[in-house]
C-alpha cells in the first residue's frame, strides 16, 4: 500500500536520519544545532513519503524539492559542525557523500515529473 517504502531514495534517506540520529546521540552539540539537524534530516524522507501520496506531478515534486532542500540544509549544518571540529573528517566525508548521493536520486526523480 505504501509505494514510498519500494523507494531506493526513501530508504536512503531513512538511513540517513537514522544515522544522523546516532551521531547526534553520541555528540554533544548544542541544543540548537541538535534540533535543526534532526529536523531537517527527518524531512528528507518524511517529504518524499508525503509527496508520494499525491495525486499530481506538481504536488509530488514540490514535496520532493522540499526533501532535496532539507539535504542541503543538512549538508550546510555538517559543513558549520566539521569547520567547528565537532565531527570528524570521517563524519564529514560519509554524511556529505550519502547526502549528495539522495540529492541526486531526488534530482532525477523531480525531474521526471516535468
Amino acid at each position: 500500500m505504501f509505494d514510498f517504502k519500494k523507494l531506493i531514495v526513501y530508504n536512503k534517506a531513512k538511513m540517513f536520519a537514522n544515522e544522523t540520529n546516532n551521531l547526534i546521540s553520541k555528540n554533544n552539540f548544542d541544543r540548537h544545532i541538535n534540533d535543526q539537524l534532526k529536523r531537517a534530516s527527518f524531512s528528507i524522507m518524511l517529504n518524499i513519503a508525503e509527496g508520494s501520496s499525491r495525486f499530481s506531478n506538481k504536488d509530488r515534486k514540490n514535496f520532493l524539492v522540499i526533501a532535496r532542500g532539507s539535504a542541503f540544509e543538512c549538508s550546510a549544518i555538517f559543513d558549520f559542525l566539521y569547520d567547528n571540529k565537532l565531527i570528524s573528517e570521517v563524519e564529514f566525508k560519509n554524511s556529505n557523500d550519502n547526502l549528495e548521493e539522495i540529492s541526486k536520486m531526488l534530482f532525477a526523480l523531480i525531474k521526471g515529473l516535468e
